[in-house]
């Protein structure tokens, strides 16, 4: 990918699933990354993993939703005076179950945590990209934001808000050097989609109809969506924002 080596990248939720396989991808096209998480000791296993591979990474500890701790985690993250280039909203989840079922808290911490700590993530690191003229802000939302999706209320309400936040903030970027773009993973082999399908009551059945209705007849792995992210926040989309792709095997074909 163009333009990626030597950048500053930051990834929320980057110590597992799709977040890793970002860092590391990223990484590995010669970005630093910032591997945010809420976990101290996974945010550090993420970094040896990606040391490992060669590449560079720094742990980020902070809750997303907390915005004065999360703005402090990031001032000390760019303390040595460089800007964030690449910022790549990850972070996410979901609890699956009938809406009318739920709790208020439980719907709320969805939204808190899959829009409103997005929000908060890019409210704090896009003025600094605005200062240098350049960025790119990859949004990780959902197809259930696309098409919507039977118990999963909630989420598929907070990833419809995540594309559309990214279209506007799209507009409101584009004189300035700025794209943002939103990446959709359909079904995805992660520990939250195993959690998603346990609770569902019936998972091998779930797994198999979900399989049916995905073309290319396989799960995606947390790697499809890193090499798409990775196109999304290089110099090869220089003129390309408030664009919204799905990594999904064919599943949902959203014109």
């Amino acid at each position: 990918m163009k333009g990626l080596k030597n950048k500053l990248a930051l990834v929320t939720g980057g110590a597992g699933g799709i977040g890793l396989a970002i860092c590391r991808r990223l990484a590995a096209e010669g970005c630093t990354v910032g591997i945010l998480d809420l976990s101290q000791e996974n945010a550090h296993r993420a970094c040896e993993a990606v040391a490992a591979e060669g590449g560079k990474a720094v742990p980020v500890i902070a809750d997303i939703s907390n915005y004065e701790a999360l703005a402090r985690a990031i001032g000390d993250f760019t303390a040595s005076g460089k800007t964030i280039d690449i910022l790549v909203n990850n972070a996410g989840w979901d609890k699956f179950g009938n809406f009318v079922k739920q709790p208020p808290e439980l719907y709320r911490k969805v939204i808190e945590i899959n829009l409103l700590g997005m929000m908060n993530v890019t409210h704090i690191v896009a003025p600094g990209m605005l200062a240098q003229g350049a960025g790119r802000i990859v949004n990780i939302a959902s197809d259930a934001g696309r098409v919507g999706s039977a118990g999963e209320s909630s989420y598929a309400a907070a990833k419809g808000g995540v594309i559309a936040f990214t279209k506007s903030m799209a507009r409101e970027l584009a004189g300035k050097g700025i794209a943002v773009n939103v990446v959709c993973p359909g079904p995805t082999e992660t520990s939250m989609m195993a959690e998603v399908v346990s609770a569902a009551g019936s998972p091998d059945k779930l797994r198999e109809a979900l399989l049916r209705l995905i073309p290319m007849r396989r799960f995606g792995q947390p790697e499809d969506v890193a090499g798409v992210v990775a196109f999304y926040a290089s110099d090869d989309v220089a003129y390309v924002t408030g664009q919204v792709v799905s990594v999904s095997g064919g599943m949902n074909m959203v014109g």
